[in-house]
């Protein structure tokens, strides 16, 4: 892994790949960048066979993924937007990693963090943590497969009622 990136630091530990989202100043939030650096990341640790785990997580102790950054939502059309997230998918990158990936969180995990923590095998939450899907605040529903992930972890009642609402719940609720 010598190559480096913008938005991701990556570290080795033995077998472990360390992936970790660095925006701290945008409370770790995705940006087009974030996500394709992300997916091509994963897709090179895919066939390394040095790694046998990834863990992602956040920068700094604010948040582990905000959400999207919504300020590249500026100026786009429904349509504009919906060609941006079909694109080299971060959370399908995750989703079909044949490895096992861990989510740990630590402060915010919403919106498209929320999504990439569903879509990694294992959460791990800090104290601090707190999980949401509140995008409905913006007019717009979950964009990275939250409502079909979120869904079979925990139920479509529960599900419904997050993503309906954007309530947001602790970690220990979590």
């Amino acid at each position: 892994m010598p190559q480096s990136y913008e938005t991701l630091l990556v570290e080795r530990r033995d077998r472990v790949a360390i992936i970790t989202i660095n925006r701290p100043e945008k409370r770790n939030a995705l940006n087009i960048k974030t996500r394709e650096e992300g997916a091509a990341l994963i897709e090179e640790l895919r066939t390394d066979d040095s790694v046998n785990v990834v863990i992602i997580t956040g920068a700094g102790d604010k948040a582990f993924i905000a959400g999207a950054d919504i300020a590249e939502f500026a100026g786009r059309s429904a349509q504009m937007q919906r060609d941006v997230m079909v694109q080299r998918s971060l959370f399908n990158a995750i989703d079909t990693f044949p490895k096992p990936v861990i989510a740990m969180v630590n402060g915010y995990c919403l919106g498209g963090g929320c999504e990439i923590a569903l879509a990694c095998d294992i959460r791990i939450a800090s104290t601090n943590a707190s999980f949401g899907q509140p995008e409905i605040n913006l007019g717009i529903i979950p964009g990275g497969g939250g409502t079909q992930r979120l869904t079979r972890l925990v139920g479509e009642g529960r599900a419904m009622e997050m993503i309906l609402s954007g309530q947001i719940i602790d970690a220990k609720t979590a």
